[in-house]
């Protein structure tokens, strides 16, 4: 295949982010209900005269209410430290290791009097459904590590394969090696290594192993991955039974094309979101 890599690598995209990738709205009200009893609980305190009296009561009659104070601070943690002029506070919220009074001073301290005394909110579980949103913002990189998985998943299914039957999540050379009675030794380098494919394609005459990823931002990991990926292009080129893919795309190539050029210059199975839209899947899966 004659292919200009520099034309190739103008057709990247700068973002891939699906409807589903900014907010986890099923997360964030899962989350929410966890503290929806107590957090309404805490809501009589909404415009209290006397809150540090009020929390003292509602601390006395309902001490678990102290669990949801750590998200009112945007914080996982069931545990805070804080350090102030009388030292270190270790602050645990599942299970009281000071006494109300302190706990007063933490929520006075923190601003979350303020918060809950002055009217600022007016309902404690929307207020937390808005910072779960806020947290969940921080997952969006778990979600973008999968984003050019699942793109490239939906186009080898709209070709036809089947999961589990002809195309397969995840598996080891170990496992393809077994399944297919295969020797994958020139990639494991004679079973020292194990390396586990993204995705398997499995048709009459050849199993494809496919690796997915795309970078929207530069660093030393694409290096790496340009380099490793070129070592396995280069072992498995003797291999008749045996084709590796690799789909990649993000502007984050931009800053590191040199390496990726090497691997490209190698593997003539190395693709971007283009080149599925163009097909490539449909006409490089031969079944």
């Amino acid at each position: 295949m004659n292919r200009d890599f520099n034309t190739w690598l103008n057709s990247f995209r700068d973002n891939i982010a699906d409807y589903a990738y900014y907010v986890d709205f099923e997360k964030v009200y899962r989350n929410t209900d966890t503290f929806k009893i107590e957090l309404n609980i805490l809501n009589s305190l909404i415009g209290s005269k006397d809150i540090e009296h009020d929390f003292l009561r509602l601390v006395d009659q309902y001490p678990q209410i102290i669990k949801c104070i750590p998200v009112l601070l945007a914080k996982r943690s069931n545990e805070i430290q804080v350090t102030d002029e009388t030292g270190v506070h270790h602050y645990n919220f599942h299970k009281m290791n000071h006494t109300p009074k302190q706990y007063c001073l933490f929520m006075e301290k923190t601003g979350l009097f303020d918060l809950i005394g002055n009217h600022i909110i007016n309902n404690l579980v929307d207020y937390v459904s808005g910072v779960e949103v806020g947290l969940d913002s921080n997952a969006r990189k778990n979600r973008g590590g999968h984003l050019m998985e699942n793109l490239v998943e939906q186009y080898i299914v709209k070709e036809g394969f089947v999961k589990g039957v002809s195309y397969f999540k995840e598996m080891t050379l170990s496992e393809i090696e077994r399944k297919w009675h295969v020797d994958l030794s020139a990639i494991s380098n004679n079973g020292k290594a194990e390396k586990r494919f993204d995705f398997v394609i499995k048709t009459d005459n050849q199993i494809y192993g496919i690796e997915t990823n795309f970078y929207t931002s530069s660093g030393s990991k694409l290096n790496e991955t340009a380099r490793s990926y070129k070592t396995i292009a280069l072992e498995a080129a003797g291999l008749d039974y045996f084709t590796f893919v690799w789909f990649t795309d993000g502007l984050g190539w931009k800053n590191a094309k040199r390496n990726l050029e090497e691997t490209f210059d190698v593997l003539d199975t190395l693709f971007n979101i283009k080149d599925m839209e163009n097909g490539v899947i449909r006409n490089l899966f031969i079944r």
